[in-house]
């Protein structure tokens, strides 16, 4: 056979094949799709059947919930209901009640209408009857109304005029047990525990010599020498019959004091003439600025002071060569530090702080001589220029009483201050100032009213005043001594406390005959 007989055969035996999968899996196909629709037939019809038993189910739940929702609704209903019932009843007696107490005011209220009628029916008679009294009073007494009670009210002034001495007096008196007590233990405390030295300052230095031919080596031919010193120093320098001496005159300490180095330089060195005179003074200068600045750190050191400008140190030591009322300023300011410290110790106040601003309450003093303007106002822009603590400033500008002292450490200075200028031999007067000053304390006396005699003793620390007895009361007393303390410290400058002591006697004299 030829190959194209097998192929021809092969192909019809593969599509013999063919054809019959194709009946076959087409009758198998109907059998599975006749069994699925019936399967499919069974389970619609079980789901119909569930789907309408769980429709019932629902329908009987539903019915339940309904009916289990409407018996709670009503028996809500009932509940409200009878608690509005309750509210009304309530609602009901108090109106009542209000009604009834309506019913009560409107009695009462007639009531006080009546009254009212009354009392100002009352008034009118009580009235009538006390201006008739009034006139029968004025007639029996002779004096109108407004007399009379011009002289109750003068009697009532008296009455109090003189309780108010009595009190006054009676709380002066224990306080100033009081006071004077716990002042005299703190400030002598203070000033036990601070023993300064005080000396009076000059206005002149004495320098030795080794013999009086040393004069007329200083004087120099023609007196050039003496002449270069003077004007190179501004020192006045008196050569005279004092053996062995000559005094240097000068009013500014600073001055007196290169000159009294550059004459001791040049009497040790033995070369006196113009060229080393300028030479010796420019190096006394230098050695003075020195002397200066070491005398601010001592000072710094010995009070315990911190953190000061260097340019207030320079000014500190400048006070060594400056005095008040003959008084070194520097050393009363020290004094002043210490005893302001001590003072803020007895009292718990703070001490460092006190220290620093007694120390600098009389810095104005190192510039007076240089700026215009009082120590104080001075002092208060140096404090103000170099950052110093507002305290410290308030302390400055409070010390002599400028301004009233509004802080513990304030009055501490001025306490301090005062205690340091009060001691014996610490400062001396003018004698024409001390005199004017004595005169004028008894002229702010004498102008008081009811004096009769004025006496200002004690270096013008006390005054008596004697008064004249018709004039003035034993209650008037009081408030006669507390008018002139007040015109004595506003009128006059003075330092410590001045005592007023006032006395009034009655004399009575007879002769037997």
């Amino acid at each position: 056979m030829s190959n194209y007989a097998w192929i021809g055969i092969v192909l019809a035996a593969a599509l013999v094949s063919a054809l019959a999968g194709y009946f076959y899996r087409k009758n198998i196909a109907e059998k599975e799709i006749g069994s699925a629709e019936d399967e499919a037939k069974r389970i619609i019809n079980e789901a119909i059947k569930s789907s309408e038993a769980k429709k019932r189910e629902a329908l009987v739940e539903a019915k339940e919930e309904i009916y289990r929702a409407k018996t709670e609704f009503d028996r809500e209903t009932k509940e409200r209901n009878q608690d509005l019932k309750k509210q009304e009843r309530r609602i009901l007696q108090k109106e009542e009640a209000i009604d009834k107490k309506y019913e009560s005011l409107e009695q009462k209220e007639e009531k006080l209408t009546q009254k009212l009628k009354e009392s100002e029916a009352l008034q009118e008679e009580i009235a009538s009857i006390k201006k008739s009294q009034l006139e029968i009073l004025e007639k029996i007494s002779g004096m109108t109304a407004e007399e009379a009670k011009g002289l109750i009210i003068s009697q009532i002034e008296d009455e109090a005029k003189h309780d108010a001495v009595g009190k006054i007096k009676e709380i002066e008196r224990q306080l100033k047990e009081d006071s004077d007590k716990m002042a005299r233990e703190v400030i002598s405390l203070a000033i036990q525990r601070c023993a300064a030295d005080h000396v009076s300052e000059a206005t002149v230095s004495v320098v030795p010599l080794p013999n009086d031919e040393m004069k007329g080596r200083i004087i120099g031919r023609e007196g050039r020498n003496i002449r270069t010193l003077e004007n190179l120093t501004g020192v006045d320098l008196i050569i005279d019959d004092t053996p062995e001496a000559i005094t240097l005159s000068s009013f500014d300490p600073v001055r007196r004091e290169v000159a009294r180095l550059s004459l001791e330089k040049l009497i040790l060195d033995g070369r006196i003439h113009p060229a080393r005179i300028e030479e010796t003074v420019e190096k006394s200068k230098n050695e003075v600025e020195t002397i200066i600045k070491q005398a601010g750190d001592n000072a710094l050191f010995e009070t315990g002071v911190h953190g000061v400008h260097p340019e207030v140190v320079k000014l500190l030591g400048r006070m060594k060569y400056r005095t008040s009322f003959g008084q070194n300023v520097l050393a009363h300011s020290i004094e002043v530090a210490h005893i302001a410290g001590l003072l803020a110790a007895e009292i718990g106040a703070d001490v460092t702080l006190a220290k620093r601003a007694g120390l600098l309450h009389d810095i104005g003093k190192a510039v007076t001589h240089e700026m215009e303007g009082s120590h104080v106002n001075l002092g208060v822009d140096i404090a103000k220029k170099y950052r110093e603590s507002p305290e410290v400033i308030h302390a400055i500008e409070a010390h002599h009483g400028d301004v009233e002292a509004k802080s513990v450490i304030a009055c501490l200075v001025q306490a301090a201050d005062a205690i340091s200028a009060a001691r014996p031999g610490a400062r001396r007067e003018n004698l024409e100032a001390y005199i004017k000053r004595l005169e004028r304390l008894e002229e702010l006396a004498s102008e008081m009213k009811g004096v009769d005699k004025c006496f200002a003793f004690q270096a013008g620390r006390e005054i008596r005043i004697i008064v004249k007895p018709e004039e003035v009361k034993d209650e008037d007393m009081v408030l006669l001594a507390r008018e002139l303390s007040v015109k004595i410290e506003n009128e006059l400058s003075y330092p410590g406390m001045i005592k007023v002591h006032v006395v009034r006697e009655t004399r009575a004299v007879d002769y037997a005959k």
